[in-house]
């Protein structure tokens, strides 16, 4: 591509569009890697109901006409066990923190635990931070109003810019958390 076309493609972006880097963040197995590809809309990060599956970042990126969207799936932060791998992955997801525009905090529906407290104090103080909430497709989260009240008890635990609940596995309210992040 020359530099005229360049730059005539650049001129028909509308003045308001936005672009950004978003870190997805959680404990490991809530499904960050699941909702990054229907996030971006292909699968590109490795799922599995193996912990720890994701080992380094990956990005994707998400683009449409009024938004782009750099997506960070990180590896699951590791609590439990200490040793040379876990403190690398640890690494890898306080390194994805630093310089994002948002970070999309996952939690599993009706299930928070200490391990997730663990991660909320990893997240930095000065960036928006999205409390996503997923697997509401399983039994347990399909009471509408035990839901509603786990997700106010969870926003009691950090100052969240914003909710939602999803289902990445079967791509559930994601467009939704789209419009959510183009701010």
């Amino acid at each position: 591509m020359d530099i005229e076309t360049f730059l005539q493609n650049e001129s028909q972006h509308p003045t308001d569009y936005r672009c950004g880097f978003v870190a997805i963040v959680g404990r490991p197995n809530v499904g960050k890697s699941t909702l990054m590809n229907h996030l971006i809309g292909q699968k590109i990060s490795i799922t599995s109901k193996k912990a720890q599956t994701t080992r380094n970042r990956v990005t994707g990126i998400y683009t449409d006409d009024t938004a782009q969207f750099v997506f960070v799936d990180t590896p699951g932060f590791q609590t439990n066990h200490r040793n040379a791998l876990n403190d690398r992955l640890n690494q890898n997801v306080t390194e994805a923190l630093s310089g994002v525009d948002v970070v999309v905090f996952v939690v599993e529906a009706m299930r928070f635990t200490d391990a997730d407290r663990v991660v909320l104090k990893q997240l930095p103080k000065h960036t928006p931070v999205v409390l996503v909430v997923n697997k509401i497709d399983k039994d347990k989260a399909k009471d509408k109003f035990a839901l509603e009240a786990f997700i106010n008890d969870v926003r009691q635990e950090f100052e969240f810019t914003a909710s939602e609940a999803v289902s990445a596995k079967h791509g559930l309210r994601i467009a939704n958390l789209l419009e959510l992040l183009k701010p």
